[in-house]
């Protein structure tokens, strides 16, 4: 190629001039290269290339301005008008067609004004472009993106996309609300500004870890710091965003606030833990079982006192440490439980550990539910009632045998004897009534102590029992006064040789406290059949005989016989006086009170019969009442002594003295009276008492006399409102079992355990014993006989309820009582001596 030589000149723009309508045969060239229509106009379409779908047959727009043909514009054609008529180009302005039972025909148009040599406006010439396919796809597009933009904003839980380092480009409205920022605020936000340190490198292993496997993570939990500092909780969803070409630009995710969740579980956490720590920490046993009694949960304490490990009990059926004899007692606990959906409570039970122990308890089962209500298993809690038990067959065990000399007591000579009359009566057989009392016993009692007194006592016991044969019967009644039950004898000769053997072996010398004591001992000996037939006879007329052989020297032993007639004399003249008493108004009524230990106030009092006669003198109740149970009058008696005393107290009240709770005495025969009931009414309506301030006492051995008929009767005084007692208890043989059924309200423990409770061990665990049972079963405990200052402190050590005896106040006549009851002060720490 040569080289021009002359230089060129540089190219200047210059402004183009107008250039003549391009022709024909150009312009289809141009329709064709854009594949869009060409029109022109001066005033009025003068052509229409490519436009024909536009426009039906009959609307050719030919000679027609834009606004006269079918053709519409969005928002009117003023300002199209306008623009054509100031001869101003135009771009991209969108007309449309609506054609009948069709979609809308959009057409895009752009055009310029044509001019001739001189610069006279000519007419436009232009362009369309059908985009028709476009524009619906771009509604499309604007309609889902309003869906999309609706759904997220509508939704309850956050959405959000992040760039590749974790900086916000898009949130909802739900998501704003859960961090606490706006979304003005929120974009361009990095994670880190809404973490801690720890909760930030959590969320960037997360992201790294979806960027790395591209797969979606769900219910990542995490911890966030909202705008107002405090701390909340989310669940996320994270994903992967890929451009179109398959390259991750960012990540996008659904959040979910769980802090409400999180506060819950929370709770629950430490509901839970509080609940463990009570079950491990209570002495109580708390385990739970399958349908089918396959332990699954259960505490320390249930598997120390089982003796298993937690690996060996877990899993452990039910029966496993039950007695094979009392599987289907438990069967039928759990049973009834399943069945009735109610718990069965405080039930017995004995466990046999591994090493073949006993340990008895006390159980209560319950169901244990589902969601939906249905039984899936039980749960139960217990204790270990071992001691209680054994304490319960200890107080049995002392209620008929002696404490001090482990011999029977009066109780089960009783009904000893009467096994015997029975079988006798039956097989002809005779035998022999021993009653026994020391002589100079008071003398060794009262020169070396009581500790010598009863070493004495257990020593002669044994040495009683060693010459008799093992199917005689020794028991000893109180004090230095014993009884013997000799069965099968063969003459009057073999008895004597019996009571023989017995003075022998008491006189022999004992060392006691390195003393030698000699005794004797004095016996009286009644027959069956000749000199009775049953307990009551014979044992009287063995005491009789007793008395006899005192009289006789001493050291002898005397047989029943007619001779002693003056004894029934006496006795005679006592039941003549007896009977006329009431109309001789002999009888009087002295009151003891009984002091609360807490508070040391006056909260009762009991009635205490006197006899006072102008020919026996002042007779001890001990001599009046057997005599008037005997013959009856103890009901009249007994009316007589409900009726003053309940009068009494209201006199005492209308004086202005505090209320308190007046205590009678009621004998087996008043108990079995028909006109029980209707006296108490009777006497409570009369005197004007309220019921709750009378309370009846009763002797441990009544309840057991005919326990059916008992309960009966006490249950109907109950009704009335009216207190019950048990008085002189712990010499009877009722066990916790048994009290549980009678309607009880306070027990008393019998004189005899308190006399030597200070210093005797044996009476300490008695009264011990008593005590607990009555806390066990919610009754109040009196200690009768409180004589010392040791017995009271004793008892107040041991949460005795309350006392009665001559440390704070012998029996008084009702004015004297008044006096003290208006008088006294109580306090809880110091309680006076007798003022008597």
């Amino acid at each position: 190629m040569n080289k021009k030589t002359s230089k060129e000149k540089p190219m200047k723009w210059k402004p183009s001039t107008p250039q003549p309508p391009p022709d024909e045969q150009h312009l289809k060239g141009l329709i064709e290269l854009f594949s869009d229509w060409y029109w022109d106009k001066t005033q009025n379409f003068t052509r229409f290339e490519g436009l024909d779908s536009f426009f039906l047959a009959n609307e050719s727009p030919l000679g027609k301005r834009p606004w006269d043909t079918a053709l519409e514009i969005k928002g009117g054609w003023e300002t199209f008008r306008l623009l054509l008529e100031t001869h101003q180009p135009f771009h991209d302005i969108v007309m449309y067609r609506s054609l009948p039972d069709s979609r809308p025909r959009y057409i895009r148009m752009s055009g310029t004004p044509l001019f001739d040599n001189q610069r006279r406006f000519k007419g436009y010439q232009g362009i369309g472009k059908d985009f028709t396919e476009l524009k619906e796809a771009e509604e499309a597009l604007i309609q889902s993106e309003e869906r999309y933009r609706t759904i997220l904003d509508n939704t309850q839980e956050g959405y959000f996309e992040v760039d590749l380092d974790g900086n916000f480009t898009f949130v909802n409205d739900a998501e704003c609300k859960d961090l606490g920022y706006s979304r003005e605020e929120l974009i361009g936000m990095n994670y880190k500004q809404y973490t801690d340190e720890a909760s930030a490198k959590k969320l960037f292993d997360l992201f790294v870890g979806v960027f790395r496997t591209g797969e979606q993570v769900k219910g990542y939990e995490g911890e966030f710091i909202k705008k107002t500092g405090t701390k909340g909780y989310n669940e996320i969803s994270v994903s992967l965003i890929k451009n179109q070409e398959g390259q991750p630009i960012g990540f996008r995710g659904l959040s979910r606030d769980i802090s409400e969740r999180k506060k819950m579980e929370e709770t629950i956490r430490q509901s839970e833990e509080r609940y463990r720590t009570i079950i491990e920490e209570m002495e109580e046993w708390y385990f739970e079982t399958d349908l089918e009694g396959h332990i699954t949960f259960f505490n320390e304490v249930f598997a120390h006192i089982l003796g298993y490990s937690k690996e060996v009990l877990t899993g452990l059926n039910f029966r496993s440490f039950v007695k094979e004899e009392e599987t289907d007692s438990i069967y039928k606990l759990f049973n009834q439980v399943f069945t009735t959906g109610q718990p069965s409570r405080n039930f017995p039970y004995e466990f046999v550990r591994p090493d073949g122990t006993i340990t008895s308890a006390e159980f209560s089962i319950f169901p244990k539910r589902d969601g939906a209500g249905r039984i899936i298993g039980f749960r139960g809690v217990g204790h270990d009632i071992t001691e209680r038990k054994n304490a319960e067959a200890r107080v049995q065990y002392l209620a008929t045998h002696d404490a001090l000399t482990d011999l029977p007591n009066r109780l089960m000579f009783s009904q000893l004897l009467n096994h015997t009359l029975q079988s006798s009566r039956r097989f002809k057989r005779e035998f022999a009534v021993f009653f026994i009392d020391l002589d100079r016993f008071k003398v060794i009692n009262d020169s070396l102590g009581h500790e010598a007194g009863d070493q004495l006592l257990r020593e002669i016991a044994k040495t009683f029992k060693r010459v008799l044969r093992d199917i005689d019967v020794i028991a000893r009644l109180g004090g230095d006064e014993f009884v013997i039950l000799i069965e099968e004898v063969k003459d009057r000769l073999h008895v004597a040789l019996i009571a023989q053997r017995i003075l022998s072996a008491a006189l022999k010398p004992m060392v006691i406290m390195d003393q030698e004591c000699r005794i004797t001992a004095s016996i009286g000996i009644s027959l069956y059949p000749r000199d009775g037939q049953d307990e009551q006879t014979l044992m009287k007329n063995a005491d009789i005989a007793m008395y006899l052989a005192k009289e006789e020297g001493k050291n002898n032993y005397q047989f029943f016989s007619q001779k002693m007639k003056a004894h029934s004399f006496e006795r005679l003249s006592l039941e003549t006086n007896l009977r006329q008493a009431l109309e001789r108004r002999e009888f009087s009524l002295h009151y003891q009170p009984q002091l609360d230990f807490k508070t040391g106030v006056i909260t009762g009092v009991e009635a205490l019969l006197r006899w006072q006669n102008p020919e026996l003198g002042n007779v001890p109740p001990m001599r009046l009442i057997p005599v008037a149970e005997e013959t009856g009058l103890i009901v009249p008696i007994g009316q007589w002594v409900l009726k003053t005393a309940c009068s009494q107290n209201v006199s005492w009240q209308s004086q202005g003295l505090p209320e308190i709770c007046v205590a009678v005495n009621l004998s087996v025969r008043q108990i079995m009276d028909d006109s029980l009931l209707r006296d108490i009414r009777a006497i409570l309506r009369e005197s004007g008492l309220k019921p709750h301030l009378l309370e009846l006492e009763i002797t441990e051995s009544m309840l057991m006399k005919n326990p059916e008929r008992v309960i009966k009767i006490l249950n109907e005084i109950k009704k009335l409102g009216v207190r019950l007692a048990i008085d002189d208890f712990g010499t009877g043989y009722s066990s916790l079992s048994q009290l549980k059924r009678f309607p009880i309200d306070t027990i008393k423990v019998d004189r005899s355990f308190i006399r030597d409770v200070s210093q005797n061990s044996e009476d300490q665990g008695i009264t011990e014993a008593i005590i607990a049972m009555g806390k066990t079963l919610s009754l109040t405990v009196i200690a009768e006989g409180v004589e010392t200052e040791e017995q009271e402190a004793f008892l107040r050590s041991r949460a005795c309820d309350e006392m009665q005896g001559y440390y704070f106040s012998k029996p008084t006549p009702p004015d004297q009582f008044a006096e003290l009851l208006r008088t006294y002060v109580p306090s809880p720490l110091i309680i006076p001596a007798s003022t008597g």
